[in-house]
């Protein structure tokens, strides 16, 4: 079943160039973990207040996994890495939610561009597959000096809240410190709020903010305290001693929502792959343009190494098929040697179709470098047949998981349902890239373009600017192909190493369960035939 040779002097050199990017990796996490750093932590300890994650620790029941979404937002940008917010899935007295965490170690807590998009991908997570929101709210509000990115996309935060509400997905505020302003809505547009004795802090405008406009005298307590909220306008619903009774308190809330998942239940006692996951990290070359073969991939993943192949030798550039990860089934699509051909795009169209008949869940493993060019390719109709890929994957009603191993390039990110296709997760493993297309082909298209023009001008080409041109765009594209930069900008949901892909999958088959799981029975729109 696997013909992987774990002893070998290529799997070795893989593994040792994966292990390698795991640790740059790890270096990009730490930036997030570190917040605002050792001052602000120490001030806010000091303050007698607890750091993001160990909020969440406490809120989440003991020894359950959080499965951390957008993990490295901004990374790359002129913010912190994490953009001063932690999402993610966590299980709650035996309910799985959505998490938010504001840092208020990173400018206070305020929302900068990336806090901004990354809160509203943990809002998409909550709505698409019907996880209570809990959000552990300490924000000074809009980081000011980027307000022109944050005003007019951010009311949609306010109108996330009030839609997963009237869908019946219950959200939950607990208010640690500031939550003013634009902020003051977070826990008055959620359905359960919950208040820290002296700590929180809500109101539209601060004492300095009603001096300017009303000549009123007040402050914090009476404008906006806890025990105001509580005992005069009614915005609290607990009222918590300190910090870790607003959590206690928050867990109570969570037990008596009487949530239940829409979706099946997975099969039980689930057999483990027969292969080592860790055998993981020497599989993707490093040259992508060298193949590799997924099955390899599949059969450390999926439970028993059990994967049932669906038309293996027709189209076998891509390995379709069925399979169980952690007791949930699957239909597996990835790909095999890069290309995609004709065969192959209707052979996942069809795929499609059939998992959709069964109500079954997709799981794309990305390696394409797209769909085949060329004369005797476009006359043979791969416009057409991969644009039945497309609209497969585009109207397909099964939940989507998404998982970049090695390049995804061009139009081949897309019908592998790429991040605009909306999958309900997708994750990258380090070794992957994705953009346009290959830095080398782009920078040699530009070259192309360009001597063209010169020649149609009747100019002399300069042999050395165009050798100086393709490194500049090599490089860049490089650079904006890797995995970390894409994570920044929320391409992905986040970065993950190869060995724990089974268990983030199956956190992730859990969570779409939480909604209904029920396929397109047609309207699949015109297939070109």
């Amino acid at each position: 079943m696997s013909a992987l040779d774990v002893g070998g002097a290529e799997f070795a050199e893989r593994a040792a160039a994966m292990t390698a990017r795991l640790a740059e990796l790890a270096a990009a996490h730490a930036e997030a973990l570190a917040g605002g750093g050792p001052k602000y932590v120490n001030r806010h300890r000091a303050r007698g207040k607890l750091p993001a994650r160990e909020r969440i620790e406490l809120l989440l029941d003991p020894d359950t996994p959080f499965l951390e979404l957008s993990p490295l937002a901004g990374w790359g940008s002129d913010y912190t890495t994490g953009a001063s917010l932690v999402t993610g899935i966590g299980v709650v007295e035996g309910t799985e939610c959505v998490v938010t965490a504001n840092d208020p170690t990173v400018r206070g807590g305020s929302s900068n561009p990336w806090t901004l998009k990354k809160a509203l991908r943990a809002n998409e997570v909550a709505f698409a597959n019907r996880l209570p929101v809990v959000s552990l709210v300490e924000s000074g509000g809009a980081d000011l000096p980027s307000q022109k990115d944050i005003f007019i996309p951010g009311g949609a935060l306010f109108r996330d809240l009030t839609r997963l509400s009237a869908a019946g997905i219950p959200t939950v505020a607990v208010v640690f410190g500031n939550s003013t302003a634009g902020g003051a809505y977070i826990p008055g547009m959620s359905d359960h709020v919950i208040m820290v004795k002296e700590r929180a802090k809500v109101f539209l405008g601060g004492p300095p903010l009603v001096k300017m406009a009303t000549g009123e005298d007040s402050d914090d307590e009476s404008l906006g305290g806890a025990d105001m909220h509580a005992r005069v306008s009614g915005l609290a619903d607990h009222f918590a001693l300190d910090e870790p009774d607003a959590l206690r308190i928050a867990r109570r809330v969570v037990a008596r929502l009487n949530v239940r998942k829409a979706g099946p239940g997975p099969r039980p006692d689930p057999a483990p792959p027969l292969f080592d996951p860790a055998d993981l990290l020497g599989i993707v070359p490093g040259d992508l343009r060298t193949p590799f073969d997924p099955r390899e991939v599949i059969v450390r993943i999926a439970d028993g190494s059990e994967f049932d192949e669906f038309k293996p030798l027709y189209g076998p550039s891509l390995a379709t098929g069925w399979a169980e990860v952690h007791g949930y089934p699957v239909g597996i699509l990835a790909n095999a040697q890069g290309v995609l051909f004709s065969a192959e795009s209707q052979k996942a169209a069809q795929f499609i179709q059939l998992a959709n008949q069964r109500d079954i869940p997709l799981l794309f493993l990305h390696n394409t470098t797209g769909y085949m060019v060329g004369r005797q390719y476009e006359q043979g109709g791969i416009i057409k047949h991969g644009a039945m890929m497309i609209n497969a994957v585009s109207n397909s009603r099964v939940p989507h998981i998404s998982v970049l191993m090695g390049a995804s390039y061009g139009a081949g990110h897309y019908g592998m349902c790429g991040r605009a296709f909306e999958p309900r997760f997708l994750f990258s493993w380090p070794s992957a890239k994705s953009a346009v297309m290959g830095p080398s082909q782009l920078a040699g298209v530009l070259s192309i373009v360009a001597r063209q023009s010169a020649a149609a001008r009747g100019l002399p080409y300069d042999e050395e600017a165009d050798a100086g041109l393709r490194a500049a765009v090599e490089q860049q594209i490089e650079a904006e192909s890797l995995p970390m930069f894409l994570s920044g900008r929320l391409y992905d949901d986040g970065v993950i190493d190869p060995r724990d892909t089974r268990t983030v999958l199956g956190l992730c088959l859990s969570a779409v369960h939480g909604a209904p799981v029920e396929g397109a029975r047609g309207g699949f729109g015109v297939f070109r035939m």
